[in-house]
C-alpha cells in the first residue's frame, strides 16, 4: 500500500459504514420531500458529507430531484467525490459552495482578498462512458497548487496573483505567507460573478454565512454548500437525453486538435487520466512539501519510519 492508499483508506475508515449514523436529527433543519436543509455540522466531516449526499440522493431517485443545504460544515474536501456519487446513482448533480477559513481571493477591480477560492461543481452522467465532472475552484488556480509552486522554487503565470499593493505578480509567496496578497478570480469578472453566486448560493442561501470580517488567526475552514440532484429518467427526456449526450460529445471529440494537443477531451478525463498515470508512477513530491508531510506526521504522532514505508510501498 502506498502514501496515496494509505490517505485514501485513512478517509474510507471515516467515512464510517451505511449503519453508522452521523447526522443527528437536530441537525435537519428542513425536511420535506425534495428540500433538506442540515445546520452545524462540525464532526467527522468526511462522514458527514457522505451522509447528507445519500439523503439527497435517496429523495432525488425517490421524489425525481431534491435540494439540499448544508451550512456550517467543516471543510467538505474534494467536492467531485460528492458529485460522483450522485452520477454513480444517474443523477446530475449541481453544487455551488463557500468557504469560510482565511479570505485569499480579490474582488475583480479590488486588490483587497475578501473572499476564499469558493468551488463549483457540475457533474452528468453519460451513456456508455465516464461522467462529465466539472470541479473547479472559482479562484484561476487552487491555492494548493500555488504552495507547491512556492515550495519548488517556481514562479506561476501572471493573471493568477497580485502583491499586497494590487500589482500582478509571478511569485506565489504571496499567496502563502506574510505580507499576503490575494488570488484572482478566474476569467476575470466572469469568474468574479461565479464566486459571487457561490458565495450568496452555498454561503447564504445555505445558512451557514457569508464572508464578511476582518481576517483573524483563527484557524479553521468551514465550508456551506448547496447541492441540487435531478434524476433525468423522470424529466421523461431520458431517452433524448442519450442520444443527444451521444451525438454532441461525437461532434466534439471529431474537432482537430490545436498545436501541443493530442485530442479534445471534456472535464473529468484529464483527472482520471492523472489518477491511473499516479497510480502506476506514484506521486512526485518535493523536498519541502516532502518535510512538511513529515512535520504533520510527528504532530499525530506517526513515527517517520512507517510514514517512509507508505510512501515507497507499491
Amino acid at each position: 500500500m502506498g502514501l496515496f492508499d494509505f490517505f485514501t483508506s485513512d478517509i474510507a475508515i471515516d467515512l464510517g459504514t451505511a449503519n453508522t449514523l452521523i447526522i443527528h436529527k437536530d441537525k435537519v433543519v428542513v425536511d420535506e420531500p425534495s428540500i433538506i436543509a442540515l445546520d452545524k455540522l462540525t464532526g467527522k466531516v468526511l462522514a458527514i458529507g457522505r451522509e447528507a449526499m445519500q439523503m439527497a440522493i435517496e429523495r432525488a431517485k425517490e421524489h425525481g430531484s431534491c435540494v439540499m443545504a448544508l451550512g456550517n460544515s467543516h471543510h467538505l474536501g474534494r467536492i467531485g467525490h460528492w458529485a460522483e456519487m450522485a452520477v454513480a446513482e444517474g443523477l446530475v448533480a449541481i453544487h455551488f459552495v463557500n468557504v469560510i477559513s482565511h479570505a485569499r481571493v480579490a474582488p475583480y477591480g479590488g486588490r483587497d482578498a475578501r473572499f476564499g477560492t469558493n468551488p463549483c461543481c457540475v457533474a452528468i452522467p453519460l451513456p456508455g462512458e465516464p461522467p462529465f465532472v466539472l470541479d473547479y475552484a472559482t479562484s484561476a488556480v487552487a491555492q494548493g497548487k500555488l504552495r507547491v509552486a512556492h515550495n519548488k522554487g517556481e514562479k506561476v503565470p501572471r493573471g493568477r496573483l497580485i502583491d499586497p499593493e494590487g500589482r500582478p505578480t509571478d511569485d506565489p509567496r504571496y499567496a502563502v505567507m506574510p505580507p499576503f496578497g490575494a488570488m484572482l478570480a478566474f476569467g476575470e469578472h466572469k469568474g468574479y460573478g461565479m464566486a459571487i453566486a457561490c458565495e450568496l448560493l452555498g454561503g447564504a442561501l445555505s445558512g451557514g454565512g457569508t464572508w464578511h470580517y476582518d481576517e483573524s488567526s483563527k484557524q479553521r475552514v468551514m465550508n456551506g454548500m448547496i447541492a441540487i440532484l435531478i434524476d433525468p429518467q423522470r424529466l421523461g427526456t431520458a431517452a433524448a437525453f442519450e442520444r443527444e449526450a451521444r451525438l454532441f460529445l461525437d461532434w466534439l471529440r471529431k474537432s482537430r486538435p490545436a498545436p501541443g494537443f493530442d485530442h479534445v477531451r471534456i472535464a473529468g478525463e484529464p483527472e482520471r487520466e492523472m489518477r491511473a498515470r499516479r497510480m502506476r508512477e506514484g506521486i512526485p513530491v518535493d523536498d519541502i512539501t516532502w518535510q512538511e508531510i513529515q512535520r504533520a506526521a510527528d504532530k499525530v504522532k506517526l513515527p517517520r519510519e512507517r510514514l517512509q514505508a507508505l510512501a515507497g510501498a507499491r
